[in-house]
């Protein structure tokens, strides 16, 4: 399967868009998601650009730039559908990567390797994931991807130094304005670690330093000041909140979502379809012999562990903190990719094709039996989706008949790019099945207590804590009557209430003095009680307080 190299970049970006843009807005707004989209909103309804906001309260612990981004986008194309406030997050995804793949291209000199290590990383999980979703990991590696390639540039050009050098440090500014040092230290320490070690900082020859001083200080200089106003600027006009928010910030490092050092080591299970191809790419022993550029090989090793390394000695993990890793993974198994499209055949050991059955024939198998197994969970949630899943249910078979097809006649480059397809044909037609599994008939957006206050002019409270999706969901702040763990009674003789149905008892005790009546509830969980998913956060009982 070839097609001309000037073609590769325009192949990056169709994939891109297949994978990205299509039914951007179906899924409901997880909590970091609300959490942002609420900040935006602020921005745009309070004007809270550089002080910003989330329920009416400061929120500094995240840098503003993609927030920023985003608000721009709900100014353009409204704060109603979800789709627009996602679609920054699709661009980041396309400039990761490009710039991934002129990166790969140039540490390689190897237009195939580079296009099928960027096609590695697009249809990765957590990337895949993060591209379709209005969270900033994605903002800050993406920014870090760029600059990372401009160093490149800058340390083995002879030509625009100083271009590179200034393009590196808005680069890094913007990463770091992204989500903090987050990316300089899970992807770019990394980077330096092994690039410094396999390569010593160059391609081919040691780095002039002499010519590199005015290039580097220039890069030093505009990522410092960009990287560091924002912080300046809410020290010195809200120093109190600033630094509560840094010390809680702090803490949180050291003792939330603590978890053991092992906790990374299954990290390559989140590249998701290409898992079998990624574990196998990080036996060295076995491929130090067989991969066609042993260097490069070393080096997108070295920075995948490194970056693993880095990340297991921080005590707070969580899983979606290991998407700079899928960075350098991808590389590194784009280098057992082409070790597989170059020897794969019948003179290869018959072991050595085991994990290349495992790889193709599991994702064979399952656009085999998918449609079975989907049919048999949505058999009764399937009106009104027919269209979509005849349309999967036609695709996915072919596809996997066509893998199997390529495995059996020794064709990996076909299987691998039929792989890609598979990828794109889940979200073209799988994605739209997600509403058919949202099945819960008690649902009730916070959105409808508009109604409730408009016909009895009174005010509504929080009790306790305010879930960001219900905030999201209402669309203005919601005061909360729970502060620095006392209550706070309003001086209303009369309001509504919302409360976590398990706060009940709490409720009758704050409002002893009160006459309380539970008048209804809201429940945003797209499943029913009785499904696995549900989740007690998205409920709220709702009550009149009166005065007795």
């Amino acid at each position: 399967m070839k097609f001309p190299e000037k073609l590769y970049p325009f192949a990056i970006l169709f994939v891109c868009i297949i994978l990205f843009l299509p039914h951007l807005g179906i899924l409901p707004v997880n909590i970091m998601e609300a959490r942002n989209f609420i900040t935006a909103r602020e921005m745009l309804h309070d004007q809270h650009w550089i002080l910003t906001t989330m329920n009416a309260e400061p929120r500094y612990e995240k840098p503003p730039l993609p927030t920023w981004i985003t608000a721009l986008s709900g100014a353009v194309f409204g704060l109603k559908n979800t789709g627009p406030l996602r679609f920054p997050a699709v661009l980041m995804a396309v400039l990761l990567a490009c710039t991934f793949y002129y990166f790969g291209k140039k540490i390689s000199n190897n237009a195939r390797y580079a296009l099928n290590s960027t096609l590695l990383l697009m249809t990765s999980f957590y990337i895949l994931w993060a591209g379709r979703n209005g969270q900033w990991d994605i903002f800050t590696h993406a920014f870090m991807m760029g600059a990372i390639y401009q160093i490149y540039r800058l340390f083995t050009s002879e030509n625009h130094r100083i271009g590179h050098a200034l393009m590196a440090g808005l680069f890094l500014g913007f990463s770091f304005m992204s989500k903090g040092p987050v990316s300089l230290y899970a992807l770019f320490l990394p980077f330096l670690i092994a690039w410094g070690w396999v390569y010593r900082f160059g391609a081919s020859a040691k780095p002039n330093l002499r010519k590199l001083s005015l290039p580097i200080v220039l890069l030093v200089l505009v990522s410092l000041i960009i990287s560091s106003w924002w912080y300046v600027y809410i020290y010195l006009f809200d120093t109190h909140e600033a630094q509560a928010i840094t010390t809680k910030e702090v803490a949180n490092w050291q003792s939330y979502q603590v978890k053991p050092f092992y906790y990374y080591w299954s990290f390559f299970i989140q590249s998701g379809v290409w898992t079998i191809a990624a574990f196998v790419s990080l036996l060295y022993p076995y491929l130090r012999k067989r991969v066609p550029n042993l260097k490069l090989y070393r080096f997108t090793l070295l920075w995948t562990l490194a970056s693993v390394v880095l990340l297991s000695i921080v005590p707070e993990k969580k899983a979606r903190y290991l998407l700079p890793v899928l960075i350098p993974l991808a590389l590194n198994t784009g280098c057992y990719m082409e070790y597989l499209f170059r020897r794969y055949g019948p003179k290869m050991n018959s072991m050595e094709k085991i994990p290349v059955w495992g790889q193709f024939g599991l994702v064979g198998t399952l656009g085999i039996i998918l449609p079975f197994a989907g049919y048999a969970v949505l058999q009764e949630h399937l009106t009104g989706y027919w269209l979509w899943f005849i349309l999967l249910a036609i695709a996915l078979p072919i596809l996997g008949l066509l893998i199997f097809r390529a495995l059996l006649k020794g064709q990996i480059d076909r299987g691998f790019y039929l792989t890609i397809a598979f990828m794109g044909t889940i979200v073209l037609f799988g994605f739209p099945l997600s509403d058919a599994m949202a099945v819960n008939p008690q649902y009730k957006g916070l959105s409808e207590l508009h109604k409730w206050e408009d016909s009895t002019r009174l005010p509504v409270y929080e009790f306790k804590e305010a879930s960001p999706e219900l905030i999201w969901d209402y669309g203005a702040p919601l005061p909360v009557l729970y502060c620095q763990d006392t209550f706070s009674v309003p001086d209303q003789n009369k309001f509504g209430l919302l409360a976590f149905d398990i706060l009940e008892e709490e409720v009758h005790t704050v409002f002893k003095d009160f006459h309380i009546k539970k008048i209804g509830h809201f429940d945003m969980n797209p499943r029913g009680p009785t499904q696995s998913g549900y989740n007690g956060r998205l409920y709220r009982d709702f009550y009149l307080i009166s005065a007795q």
